[in-house]
């Protein structure tokens, strides 16, 4: 997947725009440590590590493909809905072949299911909100999250997840939790994944295996700690207390004149990334001041005209 910078912002603001809570939370230095923390907790999911470990992307080149994985969540919440659409329809062309059986139940997986694709899209949008929370300027107010939470609910129709299905609010996220979590377990496979995605070896590039791995004291304090001890990453709980302020001071401080910091940091470990929080924070205003819909955004850009992925996915 490339990126132009210039194109981040040509026709409208996207599904969101300026005032949005996504724009606020999406657009922070916290995202990154969020993002950390959801690529490292999907891996509960049985189906999900599956595809991951038959790939072998993460093992082959791990910073290439999260930096292309946090970017297409970037691009959604920040993009224009150009920009947004050709992400997600080049998102599913990637995950098409990822198709198999899973070793543990002998069922069959595949990227691009409904269920999947929900556990990736909620654990990702609930991961850089509780990082937000944790390390930014903290929680949302009342009526800013209830929009968020809508937010996640649009920028999810670009996906193949069941419309139904997709929480609107904090309650629903967390009953959505409390509902798969029988389901979750590690594996051998789980276990080396999270482990090798918080301390990926240094013979990988040595500045992402240390950007990774100072992220990973923010990210570990941010999960619940059955998931520490599930997924045997658990850290002493002094440096829970540790390193939230130096963590807090960091974000603030890389959220400085309009992401600064980050737009000249995350080209090391990130460099797509890098790009769209810097095209997020220098470019010009859209030839249309205003928000789109997914639908509408379909209709003018898409391949499938109108049709939503969840239709393609299960036609």
């Amino acid at each position: 997947m490339a990126f132009d910078a210039s194109t981040l912002r040509r026709d409208d603001y996207g599904f969101f725009g300026p005032d949005s809570p996504s724009w606020k939370v999406w657009g922070s230095p916290t995202a990154l440590i969020g993002f950390q923390r959801a690529v490292t907790l999907e891996h509960f999911d049985p189906f999900l590590t599956a595809a991951v470990a038959d790939s072998q992307g993460i093992y082959d080149n791990p910073a290439t493909r999260l930096d292309h994985t946090l970017s297409y969540f970037v691009l959604v919440a920040l993009g224009d809905g150009r920009t947004a659409i050709q992400a997600a329809e080049h998102l599913m062309k990637v995950h098409a072949p990822m198709t198999g059986i899973e070793p543990i139940s002998g069922k069959r997986y595949s990227a691009n299911s409904p269920e999947t694709q929900l556990w990736i899209h909620l654990t990702g949008w609930h991961s850089v909100l509780k990082a937000y929370e944790m390390y930014g300027p903290g929680p949302l107010s009342p009526a800013e999250e209830d929009r968020y939470w809508a937010e996640c609910a649009i920028a999810a129709e670009l996906q193949t997840c069941k419309p139904s299905e997709v929480p609107r609010d904090r309650e629903g996220v967390r009953a959505y939790f409390e509902r798969v979590r029988p389901q979750l377990c590690v594996t051998e496979r789980a276990v080396q994944a999270m482990h090798y995605l918080l301390w990926t070896p240094p013979s990988k590039g040595w500045l992402f295996a240390i950007g990774g791995r100072l992220l990973s004291l923010a990210t570990i304090p941010t999960l619940p700690m059955w998931m520490r001890k599930l997924g045997r990453f658990n850290l002493p709980r002094i440096v829970d207390v540790a390193v939230r302020i130096p963590a807090k001071v960091i974000a603030w401080t890389a959220a400085r004149r309009d992401n600064w910091v980050l737009i000249h940091a995350a080209p090391y470990i990130a460099p797509m990334t890098g790009q769209i929080f810097a095209a997020h924070a220098y470019s010009a205003p859209p030839q249309q001041l205003s928000t789109i819909t997914p639908r509408e955004a379909r209709e003018l850009y898409g391949s499938q005209g109108t049709r939503s992925l969840w239709a393609s996915e299960t036609a």
